[in-house]
Formats: structure tokens, C-alpha cells, sequence
């Protein structure tokens, strides 16, 4: 259970900074708070798109659904079930993959590091080990929680 609430607080951090960096895209704030100029570069580039979508915005609704499977794990009729959890380890690790093409595309296409970029990869990666060790002492796998 504290894996699972330890991926809810993760979830959370990173529906921050996707709501903030979503902000800036919409012009709903003026500058944002980078330090290296690095985040503008990233957020104004054609790749802060994904078919069409910002990525900010698939971040916010990308957290949004682990945040749900994570607060809906931890409800005792659901906690011994491990249905949230493999849900939650299959799109942590959809959002761990995209996060990686994120990283190479700001490496070497971009030329760029967006550090707000680089938090919210850290919280999708540690919520995708979390994810996965929780699927592994998930009920009906043979090992105890």
C-alpha cells in the first residue's frame, strides 16, 4: 500500500507541472520559471505536439489516469484485486516509453533540456518501477504483497 500511495504523491507532482507547463502553451502566463532558457525552446518547438495534442495536456490527463488507478488501488475492494495495479504499471510504462522519446528528441533534435520536462520524467519513471513492484506482489501471482 505505501508503493501505491507513494505513485498517488508522484502522480500528483507531475499533474502540477503539466498543469503548469499546459498553462504556459495556452499564453495563460507570461514567462516560465526555467533558469536556462531551455523550457521555452522545448515548449515552443514543433515537437511539443504529439499528433496533434500538446504534450503538456497529454501529461495532465496522462497523470490524471495513474492518479485515479493509484487512489483506486488503495480502496479495500479493490486493494486485493490486482486489476489497478497492472493498469497502472501498463500506462506508466506507455508514459515511461513516450517520456524516453521525449529525452531523445530534446537531446538530439531539440538541443535543448527543459527541467520542468526532466521532473516529470522522474516522476513517470518512479512511478513505473513502483508500478511494477506492486505487480509483482500482486495477489495471483504466487508471492504475497
Amino acid at each position: 500500500m505505501t508503493r501505491r500511495m507513494a505513485i498517488a504523491v508522484l502522480c500528483v507532482g507531475g499533474l502540477f507541472v503539466s498543469a503548469y507547463l499546459w498553462m504556459f502553451k495556452l499564453g495563460l502566463m507570461g514567462t516560465i520559471a526555467c533558469g536556462s532558457g531551455g523550457c521555452v525552446t522545448v515548449q515552443l518547438s514543433p515537437y511539443s505536439e504529439f499528433l496533434g495534442v500538446d504534450v503538456a495536456l497529454l501529461g495532465l490527463l496522462g497523470y490524471g489516469a495513474m492518479l485515479g488507478l493509484a487512489l483506486v488501488s488503495l480502496q479495500p475492494q479493490f486493494a486485493a484485486g490486482g486489476w489497478p495495479v497492472r493498469w497502472l504499471a501498463l500506462l506508466s510504462g506507455g508514459a515511461f516509453l513516450f517520456s524516453l522519446y521525449l529525452w531523445y528528441v530534446e537531446l538530439f533534435v531539440i538541443h535543448a533540456i527543459c527541467r520542468w520536462c526532466v521532473a516529470s520524467s522522474v516522476f513517470v519513471t518512479l512511478a513505473f518501477v513502483l508500478a511494477l513492484l506492486e505487480v509483482r506482489g500482486a495477489p495471483g501471482r504466487g508471492t504475497t504483497p
